[in-house]
């Protein structure tokens, strides 16, 4: 392992768990492959455009077209990195509009995925995704599962390219009094990451 991609996309820059357990993975990842080289891409301080016309006038004609050129700045990042690490936290059940927005950048047909006769087929074989999912409520169980468009969106998505060896790190309840037993069950699956 060489390569670390962390991708941050929370909005709350100083008090996110989602950005607090994230930090604490990739440290833990430092720690036990000396070496590792990390891009930080930070969506929430660095925004990254909406796909718009420029965009999709070009994507099928010209993959090297200049109004490409930030997406594939972006595939490169996802293409080079062994391990990636994505902080998400929960809006409306869903992700940050940042983070789709840059899956709307990386999600590229001959780049991440392509089309054949058996189908999509994904291109982001043998990488390892570490997904680190800050929730107020709790969706993992129970009765507020089936709101939950956060978890299955991104493992369906980044599966789709491919990305389908997955560590999923939940930090729930923080908005029900629950925070330092949540921070402290990321701590322990961090630890053995």
């Amino acid at each position: 392992m060489n390569n670390l991609l962390h991708i941050h996309s929370s909005a709350n820059l100083h008090g996110s768990t989602s950005r607090q357990i994230g930090a604490q993975l990739v440290a833990r990842l430092q720690h036990t492959h000396p070496g590792l080289q990390v891009v930080e891409r930070d969506l929430a301080k660095d925004p990254l455009p909406h796909i718009d016309e420029n965009f999709i006038s070009v994507i099928y004609s010209d993959p090297n077209h200049p109004n490409l050129k930030l997406s594939n700045q972006l595939v490169d990042e996802l293409i080079q990195a062994d391990v990636i690490v994505i902080e998400a936290a929960m809006y409306n059940f869903g992700i940050p509009s940042t983070l789709k927005a840059w899956i709307d950048h990386v999600a590229r047909a001959g780049r991440t995925f392509s089309y054949g006769e058996g189908g999509p087929k994904g291109l982001l074989t043998g990488k390892k995704l570490h997904l680190v999912l800050g929730r107020g409520g709790v969706y993992s169980a129970g009765p507020s599962q089936a709101f939950d468009f956060q978890e299955p969106y991104l493992k369906s998505v980044l599966g789709f390219l491919g990305l389908t060896d997955v560590e999923v790190i939940r930090i729930e309840g923080t908005s029900m009094g629950k925070t330092e037993e949540a921070l402290e069950a990321a701590r322990q699956k961090v630890a053995t990451a």
